[in-house]
């Protein structure tokens, strides 16, 4: 309720406490609700979905550009990953890879478990790529028979859906069919 007085014209005007309070109420709440400040003292943002896999171990360039976001369940790692459509690339000819337009699975430190969405050609077929683990430097991919092991340093720049690495040099030590390799 506000303290209203009558001003020289006999009209009912708020008074100075009340105009005082009304406006310092807009400004928090509006200078509280966007901004959370970290420990070094600037905004802090959400996390996009590369930058949550770098937390974890990963390269970013697991993902395709053009993440349009990405759900997480702290608690169990469980997540989902979502991207504009369907994209497939290939890796400067080494070996094609396919996304769904939704990839899931769970993450942990090191380890992408569970996958679904996500394959690779081998020969003549498409088989799901269903495990990632970080070992040292190196990124081990599992279709479940098989495995085959990377440098990370091949997966720093994020490919591009429709050419892969476009205009970036060759990606070392990949085979042409690394998943013969059985574990």
């Amino acid at each position: 309720m506000a303290l209203l007085f009558r001003n020289v014209t006999g009209k009912k005007t708020p008074s100075l406490i009340t105009t005082f309070l009304f406006i310092t109420l807009i400004l928090t709440s509006l200078l509280i609700t966007p901004l959370q400040a970290n420990n070094n003292g600037s905004a802090t943002t959400n996390p996009t979905a590369y930058e949550l896999l770098e937390g974890y171990g990963f390269p970013r360039g697991l993902l395709p550009k053009g993440v349009l976001g990405f759900d997480l369940d702290k608690s169990t790692g469980k997540f989902s990953v979502y991207l504009n459509g369907s994209c497939s690339f290939s890796l400067e000819g080494s070996y094609q890879l396919k996304y769904k337009s939704t990839i899931k699975g769970s993450i942990s430190d090191g380890k992408l478990q569970n996958l679904q969405g996500v394959s690779v050609k081998v020969l003549l077929f498409w088989v799901n790529i269903v495990e990632i683990l970080r070992f040292g430097n190196d990124l081990e991919f599992s279709v479940g028979i098989a495995s085959a092991s990377f440098p990370i340093d091949n997966f720093e720049e994020c490919p591009q859906c429709g050419c892969g690495i476009c205009g970036f040099k060759q990606v070392s030590n990949i085979r042409t069919n690394p998943f013969l390799v059985s574990s």
